[in-house]
């Protein structure tokens, strides 16, 4: 079986070798037919799933962005207590370098809340 593919291609290569213009000819038909042919089938019978690109989940409009404002209060309320826990701890001299990280990040979080990003 091996051997009768293997000769056919070979046989195929030779003839390709031999004939140049042909080959060429061949294989430019067979390109356009290709072409046309999917060219039909896009316009005619088109795919479900080609244009349907949804964006990546950061770009999409989240829940957050849509809280109301006494959510947006609430969560307010919480990063100040917060904070005035952290106060008390540095009134004490025991913070820690994870402390003051977490404090960046509260006040950060209450500065988008505040101006409402």
């Amino acid at each position: 079986m091996e051997t009768t593919l293997k000769q056919k291609g070979q046989k195929w290569l030779q003839w390709a070798v031999h004939n140049p213009k042909k080959f060429f000819t061949y294989s430019m038909i067979l390109l356009s037919v290709s072409f046309i042919g999917s060219l039909i089938q896009g316009i005619f019978f088109p795919s479900e799933t080609a244009f349907k690109i949804r964006p990546p989940v950061l770009y999409s409009k989240s829940n957050m962005s849509q809280n109301p404002p006494v959510n947006n209060d609430k969560e307010m309320e919480k990063i100040v207590t917060e904070l005035k826990t952290l106060k008390v701890k540095r009134d004490q001299n025991a913070l820690e370098k994870e402390d003051s990280l977490r404090i960046d990040y509260l006040f950060n979080q209450y500065q988008k809340l505040k101006n409402g990003r």
